[in-house]
């Protein structure tokens, strides 16, 4: 089957069984790597799979900082094979024992979190500025670059570098994805509203919506609405109910 990720933060994903096809807008297609790591995304991700078991762990902008810790900017918008890539071979020991012996669910969650928990680092850097600056990204108030410099008290020339590092992108195109998040979001919980319905009150009209879905979606509204969404409808309704969130972009951060 085939569906399309919405733009998201930084994620690996971890595959047993039919690997998948998978490729952003404009990059290269990923085949055949069994662990996938992707940067933060403003564009989509098609991928296509068979029978398969996947683990996924999504990098809030914290996450990156503490996990990761190279420039988000610089692995924006591409995915990689985390066995291979530089900054991400040190998860190959999660990597190579996740899927050990026969399936396990409370087994594979055990050693994800016994993995992570050995590297978390509680005195990160620039940890109070990101918490902040992500704060105000999921503020539905916040809607321009000044309104979040005010809200996080972070100078606009600061914020923009900050951003770039920890974030993957300048923080107009980060709220200008967060806008159009909001509003696919509500659509997919709810298609009886319809497009115009679900718009998200900071667009000025219908149009500029659908430049923004052209912008990070690469297709229209209504191109987007007529294929199957077999594992994103799912995946959203998961996540709203567990998580409160639909879509990974608009989780709360958490500073602890």
């Amino acid at each position: 089957m085939t569906d399309w990720l919405h733009p998201e933060w930084g994620g690996l994903r971890c595959i047993r069984g039919d690997l998948p096809d998978a490729q952003i807008v404009g990059t290269p297609e990923q085949c055949g790597v069994d662990a996938i790591l992707a940067g933060p995304t403003s564009n989509t991700t098609r991928f296509t799979v068979g029978t398969t078991r996947i683990w996924g762990v999504g990098f809030l902008p914290l996450g990156w900082a503490g996990f990761i810790g190279a420039s988000a900017n610089g692995y924006a918008d591409r995915l990689y094979d985390a066995r291979i890539e530089p900054a991400f071979v040190h998860f190959a020991p999660l990597i190579e024992s996740l899927f050990d012996g026969e399936p396990d669910e409370a087994a594979e969650l055990e050693r994800m979190e016994a993995y992570f928990t050995k590297r978390r680092d509680p005195d990160l850097p620039d940890r109070e500025r990101i918490v902040a600056c992500q704060s105000a990204l999921v503020n539905v108030d916040v809607s321009t670059v000044g309104e979040m410099s005010e809200a996080t008290g972070i100078a606009p020339h600061t914020l923009e570098r900050l951003c770039r590092r920890h974030f993957g992108f300048p923080p107009r195109l980060l709220l200008r994805r967060q806008r159009f998040m909001r509003s696919l979001a509500q659509y997919m919980l709810d298609p009886s509203l319809k497009w115009i319905g679900a718009l998200d009150s900071h667009y000025h009209d219908q149009a500029q919506f659908v430049r923004d879905f052209h912008r990070f979606m690469g297709m229209s509204p209504s191109e987007y609405a007529a294929q199957p969404h077999p594992v994103l409808n799912e995946v959203m309704r998961a996540r709203q109910e567990f998580v409160g969130s639909a879509v990974q972009a608009l989780h709360s951060p958490k500073a602890d």
